[in-house]
């Protein structure tokens, strides 16, 4: 395993961190068996754990909690907070009221006095970030946490967000935390940069696009089905908050669509690319993540050992211009094959809620 510092923090964490969003109900519901998964990535050198409190309701966080005993102290853990927790319309978002109750509830489930990386994991269009901000300096100086991040924040936030920090003495973002993949390079285009500029690090999520970069969509076959379990979207949420998916990034694919005949022809192209180099599509798919100069660790989801065992290699791949030049030809940079699907993370309200689109006003109707 190699090793990259996290941002400016002087923290090290491995090139790939394992991701929990499939332990638990929504994917693995077997306890023993996601242990399993998390002592195989540590004996493999990985120091870096990704978790959310939303993922399985709580139960991933459990897991990895469990997982971890004994072993605490060599890790480098993050977890999230934004999505619905309940029923009630407070749990969940950026607010200081909701981000006090639920990181004591992610640090009771993940059994451990402190949370090393502490990651809002939404923008919150109804909370000033300056509250959101105010309330994670608290935490750092409280000690329940050690550094504080963002996830899918577009350019201008993260700037905001380093803008509020130095005018108020409060704690700056240390990371990002955007989706990036062959087929979701947006990132490239904002995120990426800004947080160079910002000297953060960057970790990235869903290399794989939700697993469809690793050759198991082809043209003419069955797709696969997906056990990648979806964040349940029938609770409560106050008007304007950004929706939780209703389904899995793989979804349910339609082959008439025109995005999803445009991925099939990408990957039909990648794996022949893959094949003429000699480097399997899932590494090829990583290693392009990796190699990118922003990005300081991929964030990897296996349900199994086996699916972590084929990943672990790629971190010792440098691809050549060639390679990325290919790469280049068939999905331009700073493009999403599927600029409004859920692998580009976030999008504003602004954007998908036609009322404000139509009059630009702040909050809902009356």
């Amino acid at each position: 395993m190699k090793y990259r510092v996290l941002g400016r923090t002087g923290v090290q964490v491995s090139q790939l961190c394992l991701g929990s969003m499939m332990f638990g109900s929504f994917g693995n519901p077997d306890h023993v068996e996601c242990t399993r998964i998390v002592h195989a990535a540590l004996d493999a050198g990985i120091n870096f754990i990704d978790t959310a409190d939303v993922y399985s309701g709580g139960e991933s966080e459990e897991i990895i909690g469990k997982a971890l005993r004994g072993r605490r102290g060599h890790v480098v853990l993050a977890t999230k907070v934004h999505h619905p927790m309940g029923e009630n319309i407070n749990e969940h978002g950026s607010s200081r009221r909701w981000i006090t109750q639920a990181v004591d509830d992610s640090l009771r489930r993940l059994k451990t006095d402190w949370i090393d990386l502490y990651q809002l994991h939404r923008p919150d269009p109804l909370t000033d970030l300056e509250e959101s901000m105010g309330a994670l300096t608290d935490l750092v100086r409280a000690g329940k946490v050690r550094y504080i991040g963002s996830c899918t924040f577009p350019g201008s936030m993260i700037a905001e967000s380093h803008w509020i920090a130095e005018k108020r003495g409060y704690e700056r973002f240390r990371c990002q935390q955007p989706p990036y993949s062959i087929f979701a390079r947006g990132a490239e285009k904002d995120s990426l940069p800004t947080s160079t500029r910002y000297g953060m690090g960057v970790i990235t999520w869903s290399p794989l696009s939700g697993g469809w970069l690793t050759g198991r969509y082809r043209h003419g076959e069955p797709f696969p089905k997906t056990t990648r379990g979806s964040i349940p979207a029938n609770r409560k949420r106050a008007e304007g908050s950004q929706p939780v998916p209703a389904r899995s990034l793989l979804g349910k694919p339609d082959p008439g669509d025109p995005i999803i005949r445009r991925k099939l022809d990408i990957i039909d192209s990648l794996l022949k690319l893959a094949d003429g180099t000699g480097i399997p599509l899932v590494h090829l798919a990583l290693a392009f993540v990796l190699n990118h100069p922003a990005v300081t660790s991929a964030i990897i989801g296996p349900r199994t050992i086996e699916q972590l065992e084929g990943q672990i290699d790629s971190v010792e791949l440098k691809l050549s211009d060639e390679i990325l030049d290919a790469i280049d030809q068939l999905v331009e940079p700073g493009s999403d094959v599927n600029p409004l699907g859920p692998e580009v993370g976030y999008q504003p309200p602004e954007i998908t809620d036609a009322w404000r689109r139509r009059r630009g006003a702040v909050g809902p109707p009356a």
